[in-house]
């Protein structure tokens, strides 16, 4: 056989059936014919529909599970280990958006999954509710009177009521979108007792010395008007910034007399893309293993344009006319500034970075005498000259070289991003605007400057406002993550990343990490609870201050804080000297706030584990709430506050780009469930298909949706619940107690079984390691492809003509039970409303082990293996892949016979087979003449006949065939001939 047919992947289309066709005739025509044979025929019969009018049905479901309280229910039954996945919060301030449902339907597949896996499963929904964002739509949507007459506590209840609603239109959307979940009781960081919670961990962090104050250079946005976390912060690819080359002269040259021949008109020549940190210039940084070179600027290339082109703005430095003094830059640049400066450019003397130090220069503006220092290996000869202008004020890497050497942090730069009178005759310009051209224009008129350009480069912006930000040196409060990184790097490897390469991920994040700035300057937030010394300003934050102030706010909420006089808030001890302090008006980072949540949620609530089993959320949380939530938990507990991560993409639109309101590519969930105006363009699809989709994407990257991707997942959804209604059709009729034992089953149900056992199997893999697209490969294959072409293709004359009481029927029916009931499971957590109208349909009682019925979906158990069924042997297994193969064969040459009109249906065609294999002819010869109805040959084919033909005469090669039909004799010939049978 294996030597005439080659094995095809394409499927055959459908094919009338004598009997069949025969008995649907006679039930059309039972009317005409008196019920003749009305009662021979066992056609399918089901009230669960092939439409799913899920925009009516799925409501009536979740109605069903709430009335009866399925969830809570069935985790208290289960008798399995605790399951915990920690909730990441959203945040409280807008309409659910496509990756807010992509997040929470993974979430809830994983959690259905362990209910059927037995786990107790307690799903507790968070929101983040305090921050500027919430904050910043509270104050636009006030008119200018009411801002006048605004007041803290008033903002405050503003807000506090704004994150509420949101909170409730999120809540009742993820629950239309059928996410299970604890929603009587969700953790809203506004919470007294979740901002009693996170005032907690803070405590502790102050007690173990991780939180101190001080003033350094911090992300700072002048359009929010406040310190900034790295993870509040977008990077644009396209900013610009005003570049400058310029030059400080040197006054006094080092001991070592190397440069007193160039007396007294060297300069140190510096590049910066910040000019307007400029007046804040406390040192020159050189590189000690770098060579330095003094160069004479001589002619202008007149040759040669600089490399800016008419962009590019010389100053006043090369302009002619002007003594041109010597300059110091790294020798390696030399080239480089020489064709960008458009000068000749003449190395007179050449020495190493360590001879400058100490050399003292004129400050460019304020006219005092400052050193050059010896930076870090961030100096290089990458870009610029090699020399750093150093403001410890306005970076980072210049305030750690500040502090070593005693460098004075000046920042005259007020919170709307304006100089300061601090700043002389640029107080009140904009640092990011005429602030800084005043500066350059100041550096030209005085000789100082060498060439402007402009400067393409990656740039912080706000987050927020979508603004840039500055670096700039202000009073905040930090925590030092020096005194737990280790610990934390060390936490990161005991924790499993889904995918691997998360874990390298965050850990460049946390090696790197300066100390975090936990301080905020604005009023919707919990209170950094510390009070200043009118006079001193020292700060007054004690282990006796936080725990009273924690026990108020316990009781009170955090308004307390902005409510309550200072003597209310201090504890007894302070509370005589309570006019000799004031309280802070900072607040926490949000990023505290949601990274406490661990402390507030799963170590505080009964029911849940800490460390939680999971967290999952988007990929941009590795700077995010993954970093916050670990560096929190490990300065106070030493361990991480998950065991396993789980990152996702972002959604983006068909075409893999960023969905946007003003491009107008959004897809919004709810308009996917419920359509929109015009249900033609926008069908209600239901949340089922929505999940659907989330099922079939690798979320491990960025993930694509748009409406061909919606309409191939509701084409899918609708073949499946056709596969799902066939089962519950052909079980109309059927009694559990009729089951046929698996021994006494025929072979090609055996199969199927086999079959089943290992697709399931293979699903549960699947969903142990969180990769539901897998799942929705294998459904597509199996459940729809798979049995719909083969077992169902040939089950159905045995099921609708064989006979009620029949053993071939009853032997089928235990068959397709059992896939109903693998099956159901299988999609469940997927599809859990497809889930639970198959199990409201069920024609059936199915009792579960403690002798109990199963009145919805969620009381099954994922099935256990069944060794009975993986007990069929591989020789048979093979054999039977074979026959698969060799049936996609022939219904290709039925058909070309029907299309060739030799045939009608198929059972006009007898098959004839030749192998010269024994073993296979054996077999084949076993279910040509099987007194076993389901397994005979012909029933397979679904053919009249099937002969095996021990001997073939054929001429030419294998290639050269064409296949002829002769109803009743279906015979293969080449050249002309046809096989002669024995």
């Amino acid at each position: 056989m294996s030597d005439l047919f080659a094995p095809s992947s394409s499927a055959s289309k459908r094919r009338s059936r004598g009997p069949v066709m025969a008995a649907k005739k006679a039930a059309e025509g039972a009317k005409q014919e008196d019920g003749k044979y009305k009662h021979t025929v066992d056609l399918p019969k089901t009230s669960f529909g092939l439409r799913a009018n899920s925009v009516m049905r799925e409501p009536e479901l979740q109605k069903l599970w709430e009335e009866n309280q399925v969830l809570k229910r069935v985790s208290e039954r289960n008798t399995g280990a605790t399951f915990t996945l920690h909730d990441g919060p959203p945040y409280a301030n807008g309409d659910l958006h496509m990756g807010h449902a992509l997040n929470k339907v993974l979430k809830d597949i994983i959690n259905r999954y362990k209910l059927l896996q037995n786990h107790k499963v307690s799903f507790i929904p968070g929101w983040d509710c305090h921050g500027l964002p919430i904050e910043l739509k509270v104050l636009k949507s006030m008119d200018k009177a009411t801002l006048n007459a605004l007041t803290p506590i008033r903002l405050r209840q503003k807000a506090a009521k704004f994150a509420k609603v949101t909170v409730n239109a999120q809540m009742n959307s993820f629950k239309r979108i059928g996410i299970w979940a604890d929603w009587d009781s969700p953790y809203l960081t506004l919470s007294p007792e979740y901002e009693a919670a996170q005032l907690e961990v803070f405590g502790q962090m102050v007690m173990r010395g991780y939180i101190y104050r001080g003033r350094k250079p911090v992300h700072w946005s002048p359009s929010s008007r406040t310190a900034l976390a790295e993870a509040e912060l977008e990077y644009s690819e396209n900013h610009v910034s005003k570049s400058i080359y310029a030059a400080f002269k040197i006054t006094s040259p080092s001991s070592s007399g190397l440069l007193d021949e160039f007396l007294p008109n060297v300069c140190l020549a510096i590049w910066t893309t910040t000019p307007w940190t400029i007046p804040a210039n406390a040192a020159v940084a050189v590189n000690p293993e770098l060579s330095y070179a003094v160069v004479e600027l001589q002619s202008v290339l007149e040759s040669e344009s600089t490399s800016g082109g008419k962009q590019q703005k010389l100053g006043s430095i090369l302009s002619s006319g002007i003594e041109k003094p010597f300059i110091i830059v790294a020798s390696d640049l030399v080239s480089v500034l020489e064709s960008k400066w458009g000068v000749k450019l003449v190395i007179r003397k050449s020495f190493p970075g360590s001879v400058l130090e100490h050399c003292r220069y004129l400050h460019p503006v304020n006219g005092n005498e400052c050193s050059v220092v010896i930076g870090g290996d961030y100096i290089t000869t990458e870009s610029g000259t090699g020399l750093v202008h150093t403001a410890p004020g306005h970076g980072q890497e210049d305030y750690l070289t500040g502090l070593k050497y005693g460098l004075p942090i000046v920042s005259p730069v007020d919170d709307e991003g304006n100089f300061t009178a601090e700043a002389g005759q640029f107080s009140g310009l904009s640092v990011l605007g005429a602030g800084n051209a005043a500066v350059v224009k100041y550096l030209d008129e005085h000789v100082s400057l060498i060439l402007e350009e402009p400067y393409k480069h990656k740039y912080p912006y706000d987050w927020r406002s979508k603004e840039p930000t500055i670096f700039r040196a202000t009073e905040q409060w930090f925590a030092s993550v020096d005194g737990f990184r280790d610990a934390a790097l060390d936490a990161i490897k005991r924790v499993t990343w889904v995918p691997s390469q998360g874990e390298n991920r965050i850990v460049n994040m946390i090696s790197g990490r300066s100390d975090w700035c936990i301080s905020r300057q604005r009023t919707w937030g919990v209170p950094i609870p510390v009070f200043y010394h009118v006079d001193t300003q020292e700060p007054l934050i004690t282990e006796e201050t936080i725990e009273h102030i924690k026990a108020i706010v316990s009781e009170k909420g955090s308004d307390a804080w902005w409510y309550m006089k200072t003597e209310e808030l201090l504890p007894d001890k302070y509370r005589d000297k309570a006019s000799e302090y004031r309280k802070g008006t900072d607040t926490m980072d949000v990023w505290f706030d949601s990274g406490s949540s661990w402390a507030a949620v799963s170590a505080k609530r009964d029911g849940l584990n800490f460390p939680a089993d999971v967290y999952l959320e988007g990929s941009d949380q590795h700077r995010g709430w993954f970093q916050s939530s670990l560096l929190t938990s490990i300065a106070t507990t030493g361990k991480a506050p998950y065991s396993s991560v789980i990152t996702h993409g972002f959604v983006l639109d068909k075409d893999g780009l960023k969905m946007s309101k003003s491009v107008g590519n959004v897809v919004d969930p709810e308009k996917v469930i419920l359509g929109g105006k015009d249900s033609k363009k926008e069908p209600p699809y239901g949340a089922d298909v929505l999940r659907l989709w989330v099922s079939s994407v690798d979320y491990t990257g960025d993930v694509l949706i748009g409406s061909e991707i919606l309409r191939q997942m509701s084409d899918m959804y609708r073949k499946l619940r056709g596969t799902m209604r066939f089962l519950l059709a052909n079980l109309h009729d059927w009694n559990p107690e009729n089951s046929v034992p698996y021994s006494d089953l025929p072979k090609i149900d055996q199969y199927a079984l086999f079959q089943l056992e290992n697709v399931v199997a293979s699903m549960k893999d699947s969903y142990d390691n969180y990769q539901f697209y897998k799942i929705y490969q294998t459904l597509q294959r199996f459940a729809i492809v798979g049995l719909s072409n083969f077992y169902f293709d040939v089950a159905k004359d045995r099921l609708y003509v064989g006979g009620r009481v029949s053993y071939t029927r009853k032997s089928c029916q235990t068959v397709l039970a059992a896939h109903l009931l693998y099956l159901v499971r299988a999609i469940a957590p997927i599809m859990p409303h497809l889930a639970e109208d198959i199990w409201q349909n069920l024609p059936f009682e199915h009792t579960l082990e403690d002798g109990s019925v199963a009145k919805f979906a969620f009381d099954l158990k994922w099935p256990d293996k069944n060794e009975e069924w993986c007990s069929v042997q591989k020789d048979d297994v093979d054999f039977l892949s074979v026959i698969l193969e060799l049936r996609s064969e022939v219904n290709k040459i039925l058909e070309n016979a029907r299309t060739g009109k030799l045939i009608g249906a198929s059972l006009d065609a007898k098959v004839y087979l030749h192998a010269e294999n024994p073993d296979t002819v054996s077999k084949l010869k076993e279910l040509a003449s099987a007194t076993n109805d389901a397994d005979a040959l012909h029933r397979l084919f679904i053919t009249s006949q099937v002969e095996h033909l021990s001997f073939l005469k054929i001429r030419g090669p294998l290639s050269a065939f064409n296949f002829v039909l002769t109803p009743p004799l279906f015979c293969l010939s080449a050249g002309g001939d046809s096989p002669i049978p024995e």
